[in-house]
């Protein structure tokens, strides 16, 4: 009798570790599915089989903590339904053809750490709820059709390290609020229309690695302040409106702010680096 209810328990644990999702979970994956044109995917789903064996999908605990379906031929508007994935962490759709705006869903994702839209169509503006994912270390949103100002909810985002929205049709300035993103290590604005002077406050930016202003309307100097950015290793502004030209610089070697007027030296190409 004790070998049989040992045996009832171990099946028990065995059957819940590996239990399929929650049904709200599992129809937003299907609205995720048929919204984007699933069974055209390059790689599709069975979505008559178990969660846990779909393509793309990470199931931990019967919890969807992962997509990634970059370069899968993913078309057409992302569902609100999104939202529904609570306990997701990880998210990459790039490379597809997803069009129209970003849901403002995608704040109700407080687990959300990473979150790649990254070369599709999105257009619109950036919603200003992504300042709600507290977790969020990385945003890709570069080589889409955003349009408005950068949302100063992004300024509020604490373990961010990665802010990449180049690419775009951005307007406006960098917010002064960016220095509030301490774990930042690269950030890349290029190729957008924002204006203004570069701010100092990005010298506050003490882990800062890679920035990336490129083809934009900038004015004005760079701050002197920027020479307290002792971790940069590549910056990159030119094709602005600045008042002197500044060599572009990347390499493994810290940026020296003021050994970069431009004289005799030609600037290397501008890319949008991940």
């Amino acid at each position: 009798m004790k070998n049989l209810k040992l045996i009832f328990v171990c099946f028990f644990i065995t059957a819940y570790s590996f239990a399929d999702v929650s049904p709200k979970e599992k129809e937003a994956l299907l609205k995720l599915y048929h919204a984007t044109q699933g069974d055209r995917w390059n790689v599709s789903w069975n979505i008559d089989a178990p969660v846990n064996t779909w393509q793309g999908v990470s199931v931990k605990k019967g919890k969807v903590v992962g997509i990634n379906l970059e370069f899968n031929n993913l078309e057409g508007k992302l569902p609100d339904e999104i939202g529904d994935l609570v306990n997701l962490e990880k998210i990459n759709l790039g490379f597809n053809k997803l069009e129209g705006e970003i849901p403002k869903s995608f704040g109700k994702l407080s687990n959300l750490r990473s979150l790649e839209l990254f070369m599709n169509k999105f257009e619109g503006q950036i919603p200003a709820e992504l300042g709600e994912l507290k977790k969020l270390e990385i945003l890709k949103l570069y080589s889409n059709k955003l349009t408005g100002e950068i949302p100063e909810s992004l300024m509020q985002l604490p373990e961010l390290k990665e802010l990449l929205l180049g690419s775009n049709h951005l307007t406006g300035g960098i917010p002064v609020g960016i220095s509030a993103l301490k774990n930042l290590e690269k950030l890349s604005l290029m190729d957008n229309n924002l204006q203004g002077e570069i701010p100092s406050e990005i010298a506050q930016l003490s882990n800062l690695e890679e920035l990336i202003l490129s083809t934009n309307e900038f004015t004005g100097y760079l701050p002197e302040e920027f020479i307290m950015l002792t971790k940069l290793s590549t910056l990159m502004v030119s094709d602005n409106n600045l008042s002197q030209e500044y060599r572009t610089v990347s390499g493994d070697t810290p940026v020296s702010v003021s050994n970069l007027t431009l004289e005799t030296a030609t600037a290397t190409m501008d890319i949008e680096k991940e």
